[in-house]
């Protein structure tokens, strides 16, 4: 009896150790369940935009070609030897300042030789009216025959036109001594010499050098004749662009906003044939000679009746099959992807036409990380329209109060 007790005891103290070891790992499981759930996964963070409006004009852009205000070839007009050159190429010149010489001696002998022959013909001229004015006083008398009064009267106006003759001679003499000297026919930037001291130029010689104004410099380029067609309907009689309600500004060749205003100066009289195109001209300021002529720039033509609309920073535009989208952080913290309508890019920064509102806050960094539907933490930033650079706001105005205390812009702050 004792024995059995003995056992029967042994056997619920083991099963009660047992229920105790599962009760004792239930409840570790059921606490790390528990713990588990708690536990939640901190939201990425990401860089937003919040959408702002700027004034936006109609506008259009055009190719178009820069040319030269006023452009001259010097060019030999007589032949001979080049001797001398007076100017440095790429320099600026004034008008009148002689460039360019050719030997005048042969020039300086023909000369010579013009005012001898003048001289001659001269003395000629006086023998030939003393012997008509002996002719005139004799005819009436009868002492000269009708014969010898007319050779008289011949040779005396024979005698006139070789005067004339002689002097014009003289006159081209002069003129082709005076060619011999090359003067800046207006005060410009001459460019390259093509012939150098020593050579032989002519008439039938390429340009010696070429002499322009770039400042201010035209831009041309050329429209489809139903587009010109509709500007004169709408702006009829206006010339400039300030009549016609829009401005003109320029996109140079490295992409960069050309911060001087154009107008309009010329349109042609016809439309070119085989093209249906019009060309017309603008006129821009160039203090600097930043725009060389020959140069392809865009031009860009936009209204000056504008409206507020959304600007993006083209950081946040994404593609896909379906088109551009972005990705647009709402008031509940959750990603939505938005399809949008770019109108025109102005510098770093995309113009909205269609599917999102000024306000709204578009992940501009980070968009590797998130998808639609996630929950983010979003953190306001400043972007650079100019530039596109992404900063914090407290370094944004950390720079404006540095620019301010100096007397200075912003982007000068940031520069120093």
């Amino acid at each position: 009896m004792l024995k059995r007790f003995l056992r029967q005891s042994n056997t619920c103290q083991i099963t009660t150790s047992k229920l105790a070891i599962l009760g004792l790992l239930s409840l570790t499981l059921t606490a790390c369940s528990k713990e588990e759930v708690k536990v939640k996964p901190p939201a990425p963070a990401v860089s937003v935009y919040s959408i702002k409006a700027q004034p936006i004009g109609g506008y259009r852009e055009f190719v178009a070609r820069t040319e030269a205000f006023k452009e001259a070839d010097l060019r030999a007009r007589v032949e001979g030897e080049l001797i001398e050159r007076h100017f440095r190429e790429g320099s600026n010149v004034e008008k009148g300042q002689v460039l360019l010489k050719i030997d005048p001696a042969a020039y300086q002998a023909a000369l010579s030789a013009a005012k001898a022959d003048l001289s001659s013909r001269i003395s000629g001229e006086e023998n030939a009216q003393r012997n008509l004015k002996r002719a005139n006083d004799l005819i009436d008398d009868g002492y000269i025959s009708q014969s010898d009064y007319d050779r008289l009267t011949t040779e005396e106006s024979q005698a006139k036109s070789a005067v004339k003759a002689a002097e014009a001679s003289l006159e081209k003499a002069e003129l082709d001594l005076s060619y011999t000297t090359i003067t800046a026919p207006f005060s410009g930037r001459i460019g390259k010499v093509n012939y150098n001291v020593g050579n032989i130029v002519g008439p039938t010689s390429n340009p010696l050098a070429t002499l322009i104004i770039s400042d201010p410099i035209f831009v041309s380029f050329q429209v489809e004749e139903s587009f010109y067609i509709t500007y004169l309907q709408e702006h009829q009689g206006a010339r400039t662009a300030k009549e016609a309600e829009f401005e003109l500004s320029l996109r140079l060749p490295n992409n960069t906003e050309y911060p001087e205003k154009g107008q309009l100066n010329f349109s042609d009289t016809k439309i070119a044939q085989g093209m249906g195109t019009v060309e017309l001209r603008t006129v821009f300021p160039n203090p600097h000679n930043i725009i060389l002529p020959g140069l392809f720039v865009t031009l860009i033509v936009e209204t000056l009746d504008k409206e507020e609309m959304a600007l993006i920073p083209q950081a946040a535009v994404q593609e896909n099959q379906q088109g551009k989208f972005v990705l647009v952080v709402g008031a509940d913290n959750k990603v939505k992807q938005r399809h949008v309508v770019l109108g025109r890019r102005i510098n770093a920064m995309w113009v909205v036409e269609k599917g999102v509102a000024i306000g709204e806050k578009v992940i501009v960094e980070g968009l590797q990380k998130v998808r639609a539907g996630v929950e983010v933490n979003g953190v306001i930033k400043h972007v650079d329209p100019l530039t596109g650079t992404i900063s914090d706001i407290n370094d944004k105005a950390t720079n404006s109060a540095k620019a301010n205390d100096a007397n200075i812009s912003p982007s000068a702050a940031v520069d120093k």
